[in-house]
């Protein structure tokens, strides 16, 4: 393989690296899980994880044909690590399998979900697209209230606008600034040993 094609595959699977661990960091912001309501678990985290890689994936496929080559190298670098992550909790290969085809499976259902959603959004469409999506795909069986459904399709909105400003030498160097999660809900104060039973 000449040195040229080496060293470009070398940098494009370092970028993939940088994207997937800044999509990773921001999926564990806490304020998705208290203010958002999203499940704490390990499919709540998964599902943050899509979340934010599809739409890191999105906005790379702006680029032409050095974006498709990144996107792919990201998809290839998040099933690495499901795979790793599989065996490192005791699933046997023939069980690896089985799960990382069901995660593939998952990730690409959400991803068409979420770019049907985002394109009726954009052109006028149903102001609800993007929160009936998020209610399937990322609560389930959860019920979310309005506010926490709100919150997250509004940030989901914002950073998919914010992701398409990026400057596209930045993105394919595998640089990406995220929007501020939403804030952390907090709870309410407790009442004081004067006001109870005033």
């Amino acid at each position: 393989m000449p040195l040229a094609k080496l060293f470009r595959r070398s940098r494009v699977r370092a970028a993939a690296h940088e994207l997937y661990g800044a999509a990773v960091r921001q999926a564990r912001e806490p304020g998705f899980y208290t203010r958002c309501g999203v499940a704490d678990s390990l499919d709540g985290r998964f599902d943050m994880i899509v979340l934010h890689v599809f739409l890191l994936l999105r906005s790379l496929r702006r680029w032409g044909e050095p974006g498709t080559r990144l996107s792919q190298a990201v998809f290839n670098v998040m099933f690495d690590d499901m795979d790793q992550s599989l065996r490192e909790s005791g699933v046997g290969d023939l069980g690896v399998g089985k799960r990382v085809k069901a995660m593939a499976q998952a990730f690409y259902g959400r991803c068409r979900a979420y770019e049907v959603a985002l394109e009726a959004d954009g052109t006028g469409g149903r102001a609800e697209s993007m929160t009936a999506a998020l209610r399937r795909n990322i609560y389930g069986a959860q019920a979310p209230s309005e506010a926490q459904l709100d919150a997250l399709a509004a940030y989901v909105r914002e950073l998919a606008r914010a992701l398409e400003g990026l400057p596209e030498a930045e993105l394919l160097a595998g640089r990406v600034r995220f929007i501020p999660a939403p804030a952390v809900a907090t709870a309410a104060p407790a009442p004081s040993a004067a006001s109870v039973g005033s």
